[in-house]
């Protein structure tokens, strides 16, 4: 079983995690990935009680607890008063609750971390520039073709390439894609210069008509990741590295408390990014190619799980894998059935929280704290986050 050789394309989040999992159960892996260089975009990202679950089982414990921020809990905020209703306990509370620590990251750090953690089991695990431009399968493995004429023959593939994973699109033809209506800004912010009623220990949602902006501290405090989603037409690139204009978009967030305004003017350079939904596909396998993360069930980013599902779909399928590794096929499906459902439910549920957050009444000061009493009550919260949180990728049936 372990001498099957894995070909994962893809060295982000995900395909590392993926990556780790199968070398620790002995398989030999290669990670094909395009860019020349190892590099993430992006800024912070949160690891729930599902995710750091898996990383501790991965041996990552002590990288995580160094490299994370333990938010204490989050809390909502109206976006013009500032009021604020805490909702959940993490902390001490996450692992007495879940199992599991709850961690804010820098996202590159985590990158970081899994690159060192793989070319520890296998120092030529990754190949770089190595761009996929194809591949054909039959029953005996994969032929993986790439952009400079090379190919690469493993006994299955594993697509870990992203949103707009060119693997899926071979395995099920282009995409179908629906621009949500929400261009997201993201930005770093030093912690230096902010105001004390900005917490350095906790998670905010702040939430208005038409918009919403998410922050929590990462890098031991030092800085804010700043994440800003407003309803917006005008915008439909679906990229992380497009930079805006900090006017732009303090436009976009004009009339908002001063914390607000005080995290703004503290931003240097914004980046700016179209939110694009895809409808959950059904089928991930193909006979040994299969897909997992971005590339089988990208994400809205508004429950804040796309990571988590990605880290999640790389102990599943090494754990099918190492079960029925004899029938490389039958061992894809099985990590397909275990997972569609839950990644299916997430996609729809992360955008449902949308109106949530945006709800027109948030307009009214007085209709808008009702509202937040109701949408953020004890069981609602619960029936929200607990099967989530609780989620454990190392037990679930196969």
């Amino acid at each position: 079983m372990s001498s099957l050789k894995i070909g994962v394309v893809g060295a982000g989040l995900g395909g590392l995690t993926a990556a780790l999992a199968l070398l620790k159960e002995g398989f030999d892996v290669e990670i094909f990935e395009q860019s020349e260089n190892l590099r993430e975009a992006g800024a912070g990202l949160q690891i729930a009680a599902n995710g750091t679950r898996v990383l501790y089982e991965l041996g990552m414990g002590p990288d995580i607890e160094r490299i994370g921020t333990t938010p204490t809990g989050k809390e909502v905020r109206l976006w013009n008063t500032g009021k604020s209703w805490k909702f959940i306990d993490l902390g001490d509370a996450s692992l007495a609750k879940y199992g599991a620590p709850y961690y804010a990251v820098h996202r590159a750090d985590l990158h970081n971390e899994l690159i060192r953690a793989v070319r520890q089991e296998r120092p030529d695990a990754i190949r770089l520039g190595a761009k996929c431009s194809g591949l054909e399968q039959d029953e005996a493995g994969v032929t993986i073709r790439f952009a400079d004429g090379r190919t690469r023959k493993t006994d299955l593939l594993i697509a870990a390439d992203g949103i707009h994973s060119r693997i899926r699109q071979t395995l099920f033809g282009p995409d179908k894609v629906k621009f949500s209506g929400f261009m997201a800004w993201r930005a770093l912010v030093p912690t230096a210069n902010l105001p004390a009623s900005i917490s350095r220990t906790d998670g905010a949602f702040w939430i208005g008509p038409g918009a919403h902006i998410v922050h929590y501290p990462v890098r031991g405090s030092q800085l804010i990741n700043f994440i800003g989603i407003v309803e917006r037409e005008d915008w439909t690139v679906e990229s992380w590295t497009e930079t805006g204009t900090v006017e732009e978009l303090r436009q976009d967030f004009a009339g908002w408390h001063d914390d607000v305004q005080s995290l703004i003017q503290n931003i240097q350079t914004p980046y700016k990014w179209a939110l694009i939904f895809r409808e959950p596909i059904s089928q991930w396998s193909v006979g040994r190619v299969t897909l997992l993360g971005d590339a089988a069930h990208s994400t809205l980013p508004f429950l804040a799980q796309g990571a988590n599902m990605a880290i999640e779909d790389g102990m599943v399928i090494a754990r099918a894998l190492k079960e029925y590794g004899g029938s490389p096929a039958e061992a894809l499906l099985r990590y397909q059935a275990a997972r569609i459902a839950r990644t299916t439910r997430v996609v729809h549920l992360s955008a449902e929280q949308a109106g949530r957050v945006h709800n027109p009444a948030l307009a009214d000061t007085a209709v808008a704290e009702a509202h937040v009493e109701r949408e953020w009550e004890k069981n609602r919260v619960s029936d929200r986050y607990d099967w989530l949180y609780a989620y454990n990728a190392m037990t679930v049936p196969l």
